[in-house]
């Protein structure tokens, strides 16, 4: 199978805080153990609405990714078009979805695996370049119609599974890394998820999927507490109806559960954790606060309950979260809700921003 490259390509450029538009940009080139992307459907996560407006997480050129002729997001997939020289792992045409990252591979923390917390982050550009790459964060990302990634991020999707689920991927992949990072093995163990976004409700999924029981979904709108059952919670709490420490607790013999996923980034979401967890549990956070927020490490320690943060989808969690999805072990399609065209971006990002009718994952798909 051929794929034609162009010279040249149309993609969202950022310029200053808020403002993307449509350009024309050279298709980039592959270089050793990369590969071309041509991009088929690219989803839209807050984090990407957040670097648009704010800048951060982004890093672009040692700084804000403002006015740098920089292409924003990160959620996508989409087919092989070129290789990179030594690049065997796959083949023109083959469908893939993307992970963000791909550390420098020489640092400490990637030499140990965790590359989405590579010690070289951002080094990525002329004179400063040790091999660090995130796209849509570091350098550009899938608001285009093509995109470089480097071998390591990419995983094959199955011609069963749709482009718009595909792009899903990449969140569920975030899902099991925090239950990696926080537990490895859930069987038969219980899980809280607060917050039942997307990340939350891909945590649910997963958790679910891993065989964890009960599986309990936190959260202040019914209808998604609703998707969450369908997705595999065995029982959901509406904070703003019930006092969900005191809940949590009747549900699971007065104890605690094992583990708490926390994906709201509440105000007080870190202390309620610590409060729903048995003595000597654990709680990952997956999710950024808008404010510094107070915690009461004092019961952290009385307790013994140990706190975990998680960047991104590492340890390879895209691949693993992968063959779920493509088994059939949840249906992932239930959290995509609405489609754009590419040239559509802007209404895309403000469907999701403002949650335009209940919009959860919204995908955008470029033009066949």
């Amino acid at each position: 199978m051929e794929i034609k490259v162009p010279e040249t390509m149309k993609a969202w450029v950022l310029g200053d805080p808020g403002v993307l538009t449509l350009e024309e940009k050279p298709v980039p080139k592959p270089g050793r153990g990369e590969v071309l992307v041509k991009i088929d459907a690219v989803a839209i996560c807050a984090t990407d609405l957040e670097i648009i407006e704010n800048g951060p997480p982004a890093l672009i050129q040692g700084g804000l990714p403002f006015n740098k002729n920089f292409t924003p997001g990160h959620e996508y997939m989409g087919r092989v078009a070129a290789l990179g020289e030594g690049v065997d792992e796959y083949k023109i045409g083959d469908r893939v979805a993307v992970e963000i990252h791909a550390g420098c591979g020489r640092c400490e923390r990637c030499r140990e695996g965790m590359y989405t917390s590579c010690l070289n982050y951002g080094q990525n550009y002329p004179g400063h370049d040790k091999g660090h790459r995130a796209n849509g964060f570091t350098t550009d990302g899938g608001f285009a119609e093509y995109a470089i990634n480097n071998v390591n991020t990419l995983c094959h999707v199955g011609d069963d599974v749709s482009d718009e689920v595909a792009t899903l991927i990449v969140t569920a992949g975030t899902a099991m890394y925090a239950l990696d990072t926080v537990a490895g093995l859930v069987a038969g163990q219980s899980v809280v998820v607060s917050g039942p976004g997307p990340i939350g409700l891909m945590a649910v999924a997963v958790a679910k999927a891993l065989g964890a029981n009960p599986v309990i979904l936190t959260g202040t709108r019914d209808n998604r507490l609703e998707l969450g059952k369908k997705l595999g919670a065995d029982y959901t709490i509406n904070v703003r109806e019930k006092d969900v420490v005191q809940t949590v607790k009747e549900l699971t013999g007065g104890e605690g559960v094992h583990y708490v996923v926390e994906c709201s980034g509440a105000p007080n979401a870190v202390n309620e954790a610590t409060s729903m967890v048995k003595r000597g549990g654990r709680v990952v956070l997956a999710a950024f606060p808008k404010k510094q927020v107070e915690v009461d490490v004092a019961a952290l320690v009385r307790n013994n309950i140990s706190l975990f943060g998680i960047r991104g989808e590492g340890r390879s969690a895209v691949h693993r979260a992968a063959s779920l999805i493509s088994e059939g072990r949840f249906d992932a399609s239930l959290i995509h809700t609405h489609t754009f065209e590419f040239d559509e971006l802007l209404t895309a990002l403000k469907y999701s921003r403002e949650r335009i009718d209940d919009a959860i994952k919204v995908v955008v798909k470029m033009p066949k």
